[in-house]
């Protein structure tokens, strides 16, 4: 595995690699089972694995959530390899936004609703490092998880707008065995917090929307932003809760078996 800290460098590894296809699975770190199963998937997939590690500041609206973001490059170097990545671009913020940076991205009507809503700018933030992504490692797939819908949605639409030559892959939830949805901030949660956590996946799995809003005001401290559902491919049970200073999205499909 080789590992480039800048775009020319990536490119230059990348150019006798033309020939094969190329699976991209873009990260900001922290990984987890979730980001695991989209490794190996995109491994199974393509004769050539991009991993990028960034950490990108630009999708984050509060200073203490990107301070509070959990990392561990080395922790997760290893797992990529482990994993069978050829390439990781692992750039700094310098490298992806240089000086007198100033084009940005936005889907404007997905980019608002749901997590728009309550991180103004995150999409703005998602849909620009991806497609630089998109545009260094030029990829014939790329791998999300289900997890994030709302994200999957707009790159899906960021994809068909600009006429983008790639596939998104979107693969289930990757889950704990008591059903929490696997996520980095996972880590942020104290043993009583991640107990509590459990009400969200047990109210989405209801696959209504008030029935989960119910259940989720009867839960022991957590407050609510939004439990909705959305039109997205497939369409989607949506809820975001805040637990103490941690904030966690989760999300059932409403078509074809349960998760």
């Amino acid at each position: 595995m080789r590992v480039c800290r800048t775009i020319e460098a990536m490119r230059a590894e990348l150019a006798p690699l033309r020939d094969t296809s190329i699976g991209l699975v873009p990260t900001m770190g922290a990984l987890h089972e979730g980001h695991l199963s989209l490794l190996r998937a995109a491994r199974v997939e393509n004769q050539t694995v991009v991993m990028s590690l960034f950490l990108n500041a630009a999708q984050f609206c509060e200073e203490d959530d990107l301070a509070s973001y959990p990392r561990d490059d080395e922790r997760d170097l290893a797992l990529a390899e482990e994993a069978g990545v050829d390439l990781v671009l692992a750039p700094t913020t310098e490298e992806m936004y240089p000086s007198g940076f100033q084009t940005w991205v936005d889907v404007t009507q997905l980019g608002s609703i749901l997590e728009g809503r309550f991180r103004p700018g995150h999409f703005r933030g998602v849909a620009t490092v991806v497609l630089k992504l998109f545009a260094i490692v030029r990829p014939d797939r790329a791998y999300f998880g289900q997890k994030d819908a709302q994200q999957a949605e707009v790159i899906r639409r960021m994809i068909r707008d600009l006429a983008l030559e790639l596939e998104l892959r979107v693969l289930p939830t990757a889950r704990d065995a008591d059903g929490l949805a696997l996520s980095s901030r996972n880590a942020l949660l104290t043993p009583d917090e991640r107990r509590r956590a459990l009400a969200l996946p047990r109210a989405l799995a209801t696959r209504d929307p008030d029935e989960a809003r119910t259940l989720l005001a009867k839960s022991n401290g957590l407050e609510v932003d939004y439990v909705e559902v959305a039109d997205f491919e497939p369409p989607v049970l949506a809820g975001a809760v805040r637990i103490g200073s941690t904030r966690l999205i989760d999300n059932v499909p409403l078509e074809g078996d349960p998760e």
